[in-house]
Order: structure tokens, then sequence, then C-alpha cells
């Protein structure tokens, strides 16, 4: 896919075209957490909580989306692909499920409202340098956002996912630019990282998550194949230096929180950890359910982490794993139905719930015609 990508700034300033406030009734959802109530949920990020966003911007290009193939959707969606990269609900989901709300629509082939929220996140979005998003004509459009409210009302009743953004830059970086300029524009991309014009505009709940370790993808373990046995965690199998430029990227993250939380008291920041939760399924997979050999994807081609970017999942000569529900990878970078379930669920309060809602499988009906191993 072309590499000029939506940024956080680019799908903030259109959420807030999009939202000139009008005057009617709006739909109210009570699904809660300790006593707070959502109307909607907006989403902003990469693949990790894109539910569909990306085949249409592929569409632009007359590019056909290989996440639009089966075994995408296997999990949960009967076997057919809704565009996400993965095997079934991706974390906005379930998020979406525990608070009573809908799925999130992808804005861009989504012609309804916006009263319960939307999904702006596109797969493969990066932070910097990035002019991806195509000019939207919004002369003459119906408001998409719900009637007689406020904006700022509407968006302090709103859950805001402000996604991993950063995932796409380092990965695109990793074997073409030395760590220490990696290091380097860490800060920068913390900066695009914005939630201020959010807040200014009336959100008062966002969830910011911290990146994955990206030393323990099997796209960048393959990347750095030939580095020596010193260069990895002997106890998880992870590459180091991949994982430090994480770390650092959280560490502002965090800083950058912090300063928002002392800036706007009345603001509810919650960050999350998922470096931490991510490392603790790599090093103890039994934990989880997830097999022994948790650093190989459950779709891709033959090869070491069976991760090929010659056989990709999806296409022919790709295999799936025996049960998906082991895996912690899926075809690449991504993560599984399963991992996504078991990512920190206190986010909201809603741990009561998820052991019944991860238990919902709308059956696996397509995969008789994959390869198995």
């Amino acid at each position: 896919m072309d590499s000029r990508l939506l940024t956080p700034a680019a799908v903030a300033l259109l959420l807030l075209l999009l939202s000139s406030p009008v005057e009617s009734r709006a739909i109210s959802l009570s699904a809660a957490s300790d006593g707070q109530r959502y109307d909607a949920i907006f989403s902003f990020g990469d693949s990790f909580t894109d539910t569909g966003n990306n085949p249409m911007a592929f569409k632009w290009y007359s590019i056909p989306d290989p996440v639009m193939r089966p075994p995408y959707g296997i999990t949960f969606f009967g076997g057919i692909p809704t565009g996400r990269n993965c095997d079934g609900r991706l974390v906005i989901d379930f998020i979406a499920q525990n608070l009573g709300l809908p799925l999130l629509p992808p804005y861009l082939s989504h012609n309804g409202s916006f009263r319960q929220g939307a999904n702006f996140a596109v797969g493969g979005a990066t932070a910097l340098d990035s002019s991806f998003f195509h000019a939207v004509d919004l002369s003459g459009t119906t408001n998409p956002f719900p009637l007689n409210t406020s904006l700022g009302d509407f968006f302090g009743r709103s859950l805001f996912v402000v996604g991993e953004f950063g995932i796409n830059d380092y990965q695109f970086s990793f074997g073409k630019r030395s760590m220490q300029e990696i290091r380097s524009f860490v800060p920068d991309i913390i900066r695009t990282i914005s939630m201020s014009k959010l807040i200014g505009d009336g959100a008062t709940t966002l969830v910011v998550p911290g990146m994955i370790p990206l030393g323990c993808s099997p796209p960048v373990l393959v990347i750095f194949a030939d580095s020596d046995a010193s260069e990895y965690d002997a106890k998880t199998g992870c590459l180091k230096e991949p994982n430090e430029i994480v770390m650092l990227h959280n560490s502002l993250l965090l800083e950058a929180v912090e300063e928002l939380r002392e800036k706007h008291p009345y603001v509810t920041i919650i960050h999350t950890d998922l470096f931490r939760h991510i490392s603790e399924m790599v090093l103890n997979p039994g934990k989880f359910g997830f097999r022994k050999d948790s650093l190989s994807v459950c779709c891709g081609g033959p090869g070491r982490y069976h991760y090929n970017t010659g056989v990709i999942c999806g296409d022919e000569g790709a295999t799936i794993c025996m049960d998906p529900s082991k895996s912690l990878f899926w075809d690449g970078v991504h993560l599984m139905e399963a991992a996504y379930c078991h990512e920190p669920v206190d986010l909201l309060g809603v741990a009561p719930k998820l052991s019944w809602i991860c238990g919902q499988n709308w059956g696996r009906t397509r995969v008789v015609t994959w390869g198995r191993r």
C-alpha cells in the first residue's frame, strides 16, 4: 500500500469538519463503566483498530486488499472477511460489545448516522510524513452525528480510543534506518499523537494504548534473522533493541498523558501498558491458553516463524494453524482475536462481561478450504 497514510491530526480534523453542531434528538444507550454512560465510541489508529477502512483506501488505487480474502474473519464472522487484520474481533470490538454498543462502522464505507460512533482507523497509518487521506467534499452532505445536541455535549458522552500510532513508522524503518536514527524520531512521533484538540472540543474520556513489543513480532524477527544470539532476550526469544525503542516510545507517551492529566483534571485519560501484557503472553503462553511456540504466526507461508513476505496469509500456499484460539500472532505483527480478548480488561470496568463475550464464536464454516499445519 502507498506509504502516504492517515495521521492522527488528519482524522481528528476530518471528524471535526464533519461535525458542525445541529439540533434534534440524540439516542442514548447506557452501558456502563463505574457509572459512566457512553452514547458512542470513536476510534483512531491503524490496523490494530481498523474495522474496514483499509479496503476502501486500497480501492482508491484499484488494488485488491489481502485482508478481504479468506481466512480473515474465520473465528467470529463466519469466514467472511470484514477488513479487519485479524481472524476475528479486535480489541475495539470487545470494548464496544462490553459497553452495549454496536461494532464500530468504518467511516469510509458507512453512509449512516454516527450517533453511536465510528471508526476512523486505517490500516498502515503512520504518525510521520503522511498526507494520504483523500479530500472529502462535504458540501450538501447530511450531518452524520446525532441531532439535537451540541458537539461538546456529545463528545462528553463518547469514548475516544486513540490507537497505537507509531507501529508502522518503526516497522517501515527497521532494517532501512539505523537504530540510532529511529530512536531520534521517537519524540516526533509522540508529538503527533495529540489528544488536546479532542479534549478542547469536549472529549472527557480517552483510551490511549501503549505499543506492543515489536521485538517479539514475527516480521521484525525475520528482518533481523541474522542477529547474534546476544541480541535476543534469552527468556522470550524477542529482539532487545527494537523493544528498547518501543519502551522509549511508551515512556514518552506516558509522560505526555501525565501532562494532559495535570492540565485537564476533569478528563479521564486511560493509558494501557500493552508492552507488559503482550510480553507476559510471550513469556508464559500456557497461562493464556496459547501454544508454546508463541512467536510464530497462525496464518502464513513456509519459513522461520511461519512468516514469509512472498507467501502471505490468504495466498495460495499459505496455511493456518490448527486452532486459532491457541495462537498469539495472526498474519505478522497483528494479533489473534484470542490475544485481543486477553488484553487488559479492566480499562472500563468491563472484566465481568468478557468471559462470555470472548466465548461467543460464530463458527468456522469456511476453514475447511484452508491448509492446516
